[in-house]
């Protein structure tokens, strides 16, 4: 590539990160107008600190991230791109409505979901589950790259990358500005190459909405920390070789796994650099 068409592209890059972020601060402002009124009562919550927040940041997130990742997607990823976002910010947005209510408060994490099911429920964790996996396929199928049994592992690969990567990422959903945090380094450090413009909205997104985020005024929820994670899932899916996706996606299945015996928080707090950034930003307790 020619130090010209890098330079366009570098542009077209910046112009779409700067795109993502009005898209998302317009995108705020909607919510903020709603929360005020009877239909925002459904979203709003008491984060960890007993501080009121409303999720509504978690589907602004969603719908510029989504349609920012559309616009700057490589050639025949822009489809995949609306259907990850666009699924997972619809069955977030449901586990963090339908997932609130009483009955629901034992069914939380893979332990939490399976129970359900041997008891005879369907969590509203479990749908949101079954419709990002099928949107990750659906994905998978979009994106193919090759025939015959290379196909089926391309699938596979796919697949685990963009479901995981959403669970992966709303897993950090759990303190003010973690998960956004993730997206944002994530997504930076994504921008080189061909697919990087499938991120560069989603970035100028995550930035847009960080503030208020770190400011406890909204939380992604299930909303926004999944549909950017299925998003950054699809960039790491366009990685060249099936050795380094496989690494990435041993990575996210090894933290999730992790998740269950493990607590984030705790080993943020233990882990020193990591336990400054998390802070960086956040109001004092």
């Amino acid at each position: 590539m020619s130090a010209g068409s890098d330079a366009v592209s570098a542009r077209r890059r910046a112009g779409l990160v700067l795109a993502g972020a009005a898209v998302a601060r317009a995108a705020l402002a909607g919510a903020a107008a709603l929360t005020v009124r009877q239909a925002g009562d459904h979203w709003r919550r008491m984060n960890y600190a007993g501080r009121p927040v409303t999720l509504l940041g978690g589907p602004a997130l969603a719908a510029a991230a989504t349609l920012s990742a559309v616009a700057g997607a490589p050639t025949g990823t822009a489809t995949a791109a609306a259907v990850v976002g666009t699924v997972s910010g619809l069955v977030g947005g449901y586990d963090d409505l339908a997932g609130a209510r009483p009955d629901q408060a034992r069914d939380k994490g893979l332990s939490g979901h399976l129970r359900a099911l041997r008891e005879g429920r369907v969590s509203a964790g479990a749908v949101k589950v079954a419709g990002i996996g099928a949107a990750a396929a659906v994905a998978a199928v979009l994106t193919r790259r090759a025939q015959g049994p290379g196909a089926l592992v391309d699938g596979v690969l796919t697949t685990g990358l963009v479901a995981g990567t959403a669970n992966l990422v709303n897993l950090l959903d759990l303190r003010p500005g973690r998960a956004g945090k993730a997206v944002a380094l994530t997504a930076a450090a994504t921008l080189a190459g061909p697919a990087g413009g499938l991120v560069a909205g989603p970035l100028g997104a995550t930035l847009a909405v960080l503030p208020d985020d770190l400011g406890e005024v909204v939380m992604l929820g299930d909303s926004g920390a999944n549909a950017a994670g299925a998003l950054l899932g699809l960039r790491f899916a366009a990685v060249p070789g099936r050795a380094p996706r496989a690494a990435l996606l041993a990575a996210i299945v090894g933290l999730t796994l992790a998740s269950e015996k493990v607590s984030f928080t705790k080993v943020i707090e233990a882990t020193p650099g990591l336990r400054e950034l998390d802070r960086l930003g956040r109001r004092p307790q």
